[in-house]
């Protein structure tokens, strides 16, 4: 699943001109992914424990986040998915419990306090709030409605 998601995320991060045909596609597979992504977001709390660093449900949710922020990014499917109901708080919500989840335990979702010393970032959960943030904030640009949300 996780392969599939980088290859959709490859083919969604392609400046290519797409067809309408293309859009309807992609508009089918945007709502398919943001329904995923809502359904296991808290997956990835579980990788606070040192047990879960391999969760699969919390590394496709992961991609799955990375696949939603490459589609707001492009003007054709932001609009889409900034009307999708419960995408957008789903990401508050997410980001709130990922907070609350580092205040409580080592903070793995965020870059600074991942480091020590000089080792190597190597947590798959490293941005995640970053990421989080990204999301919300695409899917704010520009919708009035979106932003009095937030």
């Amino acid at each position: 699943r996780v392969t599939l998601l980088e290859l959709i995320m490859a083919e969604v991060s392609e400046n290519n001109p797409v067809t309408s045909e293309e859009m309807n596609v992609f508009m089918r597979h945007a709502d398919f992914i943001a329904g995923c992504f809502r359904e296991k977001c808290e997956a990835v709390l579980k990788l606070t424990s040192a047990a879960d660093t391999e969760d699969e449900e919390a590394l496709v949710t992961i991609r799955l986040l990375d696949v939603l922020c490459e589609m707001t990014s492009n003007n054709g499917q932001l609009e889409h998915l900034q009307a999708l109901p419960g995408l957008l708080e789903t990401a508050i919500d997410t980001l709130r419990l990922t907070h609350l989840a580092g205040k409580q335990a080592i903070n793995i979702f965020t870059a600074t306090h991942a480091m020590t010393g000089q080792e190597e970032i190597s947590h798959p959960a490293v941005g995640f709030k970053s990421h989080l943030i990204r999301l919300i904030g695409n899917l704010c640009y520009k919708n009035k409605e979106n932003q009095d949300k937030v």
